[in-house]
């Protein structure tokens, strides 16, 4: 488990996150699932992984993974609207997964989710997300397991998820 200082233990289940509709509900109503968090953008020349992510969730959402869109405009590729961005997701690439309100990643701003995120991961250039679709890949209890650079395709995350399921089907 990770920690932000002191005593106190922090997991993604301690973050609430607001879905494209306004609706603000916590994290910890995942307590117990695997969870695949991505950073997205509609208009990035990465969007064509929105399929591989939505084909990772058909397949493993029987086993407990949900895969948790966070779009972000920070890279200057997504539409204004958090309704719109998901609704682009849904209908460009049949998109089922949960999205979320369009927020900044990095920065003062970022969503205190992604604050989290970065501070306990590093990427190829460190703490900070460099591009769109950054994939975090969380445990059941709500620890970071492993960070995934935005090139890496969904495809190539499927044996971490094999692993970490094997794991979670034998605890």
């Amino acid at each position: 488990m990770l920690s932000t200082g002191g005593d106190f233990m922090t997991t993604v289940y301690d973050f609430d996150a607001t879905r494209e509709n306004g609706e603000t509900y916590s994290l910890a109503a995942y307590q117990g699932h695997p969870l695949l968090i991505v950073n997205t953008a509609t208009k990035c020349g990465l969007a064509p992984q929105f399929a591989g992510l939505e084909a990772i969730y058909e397949k493993y959402k029987d086993q407990g993974l949900i895969v948790l869109g966070f779009p972000s405009n920070q890279f200057k590729q997504e539409l204004s609207d958090s309704e719109a961005a998901a609704q682009a997701c849904r209908t460009t690439y049949g998109v089922s997964f949960p999205m979320h309100t369009i927020n900044p990643v990095n920065g003062d701003d970022a969503l205190p989710l992604f604050k989290f995120l970065t501070t306990n991961t590093k990427g190829a250039f460190g703490h900070a997300i460099k591009w769109n679709f950054t994939k975090f890949l969380i445990d059941a209890d709500g620890n970071i397991v492993e960070r995934f650079a935005p090139a890496t395709t969904p495809e190539k995350i499927e044996p971490a998820i094999d692993r970490l399921l094997g794991q979670s089907q034998q605890a």
